[in-house]
């Protein structure tokens, strides 16, 4: 059994590390005019085309609710469109535009070295045990759900 004082300073630094990685996602994503939800969303159809937006949701952790708004406004600054499935008129699919695609071009690979500073000084055994580690506590905190 783990301590708990021990449990209680794994989450404050789990927070704080959070904490200081969605902060630098935000200037980023402000240096192009976006939001850190609408940055997410263009990076997952950046990364992997078209999804319908029951997925994009899913992806960036929001509700339906806020999912139209978001993709309203990247609508609206003409970065993504929208298209009706031919199949099933209830999914409706987001992909990036020609200027969504080269704004991605532009951003991601900047923001990706900008995030590289996070690792500076871990060698990649440890980020790999880093990633693993997340990813047990990401399973162990589903499975905790109700």
């Amino acid at each position: 059994m783990v301590d708990t004082k021990l449990v209680g300073r794994a989450i404050a630094a789990l927070v704080r590390t959070s904490g200081a990685f969605h902060q630098k996602i935000k200037e980023d994503a402000t240096v192009h005019g976006l939001h850190v939800t609408e940055f997410s969303v263009m990076e997952l159809l950046y990364h992997q085309g078209r999804q319908p937006v029951q997925k994009v949701a899913q992806h960036v952790l929001i509700t339906s609710g806020s999912t139209t708004y978001v993709l309203d406004k990247l609508v609206k600054k003409q970065l993504i469109k929208r298209t009706m499935c031919s199949e099933d008129r209830r999914v409706t699919y987001v992909e990036l535009t020609e200027e969504g695609q080269r704004l991605m071009e532009d951003a991601f690979p900047a923001h990706l070295e900008n995030m590289k500073r996070f690792f500076a000084g871990v060698d990649e055994d440890t980020l790999k045990e880093w990633i693993e580690l997340t990813r047990k506590l990401g399973k162990a905190a589903r499975k905790g759900e109700r």
